[in-house]
């Protein structure tokens, strides 16, 4: 049972809280949106949005013309909201219901994307076995961008504890298999007015291990 105590966590949270309701929601996630615009990649390239749950960066992404879009989240009610919010559009994403940690990529992709949902990692088991799924799911050459909480960042979200992480801290776990290319902080103002300091880093895929 304790190994369901997140999932039931979530389910719980979208089912009875509106979007501005949660710390994380944001109008327009202009910087996700950045640092996959700076990727250039084609339009028929593969991204996942990992811990997307009823984010909007799906329906921007849509409306840039990328062809090939999965989200993953563990909360199977946040992905039925955005379905709802998308419409008829929803049949063009490919939704995944799963903890990321229990993962198994079925084909891999060319840009990971995680705003918030790393720093939920608490435990070296469970950031082990995300850098390993990263690794196994994105392509030599393609991108992982990691948003989570800096060090000035809170230290629990959702009534959960969280794990802060400094520029060198997250690059250390990225090192085998990864290239930084940069990174930056911000802060995010919550829908309670509130300020988060996040820290958004972008890295590249290296070789076959």
């Amino acid at each position: 049972m304790e190994a369901n105590v997140p999932k039931n966590h979530w389910e719980a949270i979208y089912r009875t809280k509106q979007a501005d309701q949660l710390s994380w929601t944001q109008a327009i996630p202009a910087t996700s949106l950045a640092f996959i615009q700076q990727a250039q990649l084609p339009k028929s390239a593969r991204i996942i949005d990992i811990g997307g749950g009823d984010s909007t960066l799906v329906d921007f992404l849509l409306d840039e013309g990328y062809e090939h879009i999965s989200v993953l989240d563990m909360s199977e009610a946040a992905l039925i909201r955005a379905k709802e919010r998308l419409g008829n559009r929803a049949d063009r994403v490919e939704w995944i219901v799963s903890d990321i940690t229990a993962y198994t990529p079925v084909q891999p992709f060319d840009f990971w994307h995680d705003r918030a949902a790393f720093h939920f990692l608490t435990t070296r088991g469970q950031i082990n076995r995300y850098v390993a799924t990263a690794r196994a799911s994105v392509v030599p050459g393609g991108y992982v961008t990691i948003g989570t909480f800096s060090e000035n960042g809170p230290e629990k979200c959702s009534g959960l504890p969280v794990r802060r992480y400094s520029e060198q801290a997250l690059t250390d776990e990225l090192t085998r298999g990864f290239r930084k290319l940069r990174c930056l902080t911000e802060n995010h103002i919550t829908p309670f007015q509130t300020s988060q300091n996040f820290l958004f880093c972008s890295f590249q895929r290296e070789g076959q291990n």
